[in-house]
């Protein structure tokens, strides 16, 4: 009975020990995690607190606290502009179609390298298809430009060497959308297929043993094994993407934009651009109201996939 007591009078004097005392025991691991944390806390959450001149006339001179209130009325300005209905849908246009054009390609490269028997081979078409993502957006326009441009562009040279005329690809503003998404779709397959190539490598081998067996060939051991063994992992990456919809790369966009296309290339991320930094007149509110509504939309469309994933697959990012 005594014992019993003691032991119970050191749990008791362990579970009332001060969160101090713990944390001076692992002081090392809180060290290290310092440095992030601080990164955090500085770049990603103090910079929020400005997020209130959204809803204010912010004025330099006034500053952010001494702005007059105005409520909503930098986010009715734009839903009620005429630029608003032609950005979302570039907007929207560009970000469905890239999702779609770029979820399939690194899926097939995956499933393509793992069944690579050559390891010379199979090393040198993912170190091929992978160093494309190390290529800056600025180099990676002008490459766009040198190699469609009716004069010198190597596409067109190829056609007049077997006697065809010269076709302008970059001129005609619909086709923006076409040459932003594919040259993406190049740019990024390497990367994206390394998520896939890993889920590949996790899958267990009874599998594939079971499936031939049964008498299936590579298109079944693909279709039956691969193909579901990586659900999982296309579910979350269409997830994540789907929360990045309005969240269109800046630099690109800018880049490929002219006044001929602007049609079809003037997108949120641009627009916030222009009217916030690059106007006669800056109007911070205004562009810092268009950017919460992006990020706004952007957190709900995310929740709302997630729900759905969770519900129908059972998988899901929480």
């Amino acid at each position: 009975m005594t014992i019993t007591k003691t032991a119970a009078s050191r749990g008791t004097a362990v579970s009332r020990r001060s969160p101090l005392k713990k944390m001076a025991r692992c002081w090392q691991l809180y060290l290290i995690l310092l440095l992030p944390l601080l990164y955090l806390l500085i770049f990603c959450y103090y910079p929020m607190f400005g997020v209130q001149i959204a809803f204010k006339d912010f004025t330099v001179s006034q500053g952010i606290w001494g702005s007059p209130w105005v409520g909503l009325k930098h986010f009715e300005k734009f839903i009620q502009s005429p630029q608003f209905f032609r950005v979302m849908k570039n907007t929207i246009l560009i970000s469905f179609y890239s999702l779609l054009a770029s979820t399939p390609v690194p899926i097939l490269l995956a499933l393509c390298v793992t069944y690579i028997r050559n390891t010379f081979f199979k090393k040198s078409v993912q170190m091929i298809t992978y160093m494309p993502y190390f290529i800056s957006t600025v180099v990676l326009v002008g490459m766009i430009n040198q190699l469609f441009s009716t004069r010198t562009g190597v596409f067109n040279t190829l056609l007049q060497m077997i006697g065809f005329g010269p076709v302008d690809i970059l001129s005609p503003p619909q086709n923006f959308i076409h040459i932003y998404v594919w040259s993406g779709v190049w740019q990024m397959a390497g990367f994206n297929a390394i998520i896939y190539i890993a889920a590949l490598s996790s899958v267990d081998p009874a599998l594939y043993e079971a499936c031939t067996i049964d008498g299936g060939n590579k298109f079944q051991q693909i279709w039956y094994v691969d193909l579901p063994s990586i659900l999982p992992t296309v579910i979350i990456m269409l997830i994540m993407n789907c929360g990045s919809v309005l969240n269109i790369g800046f630099e690109k966009v800018f880049l490929m934009q002219n006044p001929s296309n602007l049609e079809y290339s003037e997108v949120i991320s641009t627009l916030v651009y222009k009217v916030g930094l690059k106007s006669t007149i800056p109007m911070y509110s205004y562009s810092s109201a268009v950017g919460l509504f992006t990020s706004v939309i952007s957190l709900i469309l995310l929740t709302l996939v997630n729900a759905i994933s969770r519900r129908v697959s059972e998988t899901s990012l929480w």
